[in-house]
């Protein structure tokens, strides 16, 4: 839907119901952003050559771009950011006047040959991301792949031997675990033995068929949305949790208003139903409940979770809804400017694990067909680089 051409009192509406999900901050980052998306220059502004402390760079300058990754890179660290890329003169242009960044092009090279530039944020259209990353590990940086990280097993490939061969460090725009109530869920139920019961209802955003999420590189919805939840089940088993049972369950789409079942190899069952049906006034709505042990737990959009454990029950509450995109995208750039941890075994496997499953969640419901996942990658398997 396009806000600005709706009137005046539906965004008046839509913005005071904003200021209650995000507070004020986000809310006017989230306005502006459409008002980025559409702003055009007669006379571009001028490029200047970035400080030697602004070490990121932005590839991909489009509504998610500016309105979160920015967004919280330029709350937390200030003006860390060199430059910025879109193919979009116009989108790259508006990005660095609104977050006063030094530099911007349409050539991604002219980011990555930057020797100052340590960390890059990849956030394009998705058939790009794999590629960018694969551009940026090869000149030895730190990549933040926003999702889905790959669109196919070939790019999945030549990312993983990209990284085996770079001493980068590459994160995933996967936040919901990360989330203050997702931590909090997966401590409880990992407390728990046995195998859990997870369930998945995600009502999301309603987009044109013409959008760019259905063109056929692209992957569609079940690359461009469903993939969190698929991230999120997958972060509650453990690798030796596979082979992985897919059940699809669809009509006429393949990844509109569809569910999908998974039967794990140590019992655990996950169902995920996304339904996307009309215009969620309030975006992405979805509620999480799972059974493990005597945990059983719901969460409802990242604002309420409610946890019982026998006779005891527990609710927690943000005051804001938090998908966990603060902790995300911050947390990259500490881990990479501090050389923090970083396991590469364990992120090789972890990447190639999350991509196959929702890879071969897309190729079940493409097919109509029911798909078992044989074998996943293992930290052990998988060599380190350097």
């Amino acid at each position: 839907m396009d806000y600005l051409r709706e009137s005046l009192g539906f965004k008046v509406r839509k913005v005071g119901r904003y200021l209650r999900l995000y507070g004020p901050l986000r809310t006017w980052a989230k306005v502006q952003a459409q008002r980025h998306q559409r702003r055009t220059f007669d006379r571009l502004p001028p490029r200047r050559e970035p400080s030697a402390n602004q070490t990121v760079a932005l590839i991909g300058c489009g509504n998610y771009q500016f309105s979160t990754i920015a967004y919280y890179l330029n709350m937390s660290f200030g003006r860390v950011i060199a430059g910025c890329m879109d193919r979009n003169v116009d989108r790259a242009a508006s990005l660095s006047r609104h977050y006063s960044i030094p530099f911007y092009t349409t050539d991604a090279s002219e980011l990555l040959d930057r020797e100052q530039v340590r960390l890059v944020y990849i956030a394009s259209n998705h058939a790009s991301h794999a590629e960018y990353a694969s551009e940026a590990l090869a000149r030895g940086k730190d990549v933040y792949i926003e999702k889905p990280h790959v669109v196919s097993v070939d790019q999945l490939d030549r990312l993983t031997a990209a990284m085996k061969r770079s001493p980068g460090r590459v994160y995933l725009g996967f936040n919901r675990p990360g989330s203050r109530l997702g931590r909090i869920a997966r401590e409880y139920l990992s407390a728990e033995s046995g195998p859990g019961m997870y369930n998945w209802f995600v009502a999301g955003h309603q987009i044109d068929p013409d959008h760019w999420y259905f063109r056929p590189e692209e992957g569609g919805r079940v690359l461009g949305n469903l993939c969190h939840w698929t991230d999120f089940l997958l972060s509650l088993v453990p690798y030796s949790a596979f082979p992985v049972r897919i059940v699809p369950t669809r009509t006429s789409k393949s990844d509109c208003d569809i569910a999908v079942t998974y039967t794990f190899g140590e019992g655990s069952i996950g169902a995920i139903t996304f339904s996307a049906k009309g215009h969620t006034f309030e975006g992405v709505k979805e509620r999480f409940s799972a059974h493990k042990g005597n945990v059983l737990l719901a969460l409802d959009d990242f604002q309420r979770l409610q946890v019982e454990v026998i006779d005891r029950k527990r609710v927690y509450r943000n005051l804001f809804r938090d998908h966990g995109h603060q902790t995300n995208i911050v947390g990259a750039y500490e881990n990479s400017t501090q050389q923090g941890r970083y396991d590469r075994d364990e992120r090789l496997a972890y990447i190639a694990n999350t991509a196959l499953l929702f890879l071969k969640t897309k190729q079940a419901l493409d097919e109509n067909r029911e798909i078992t996942v044989e074998s996943f990658a293992r930290p052990k398997a998988i060599t380190k680089a350097g």
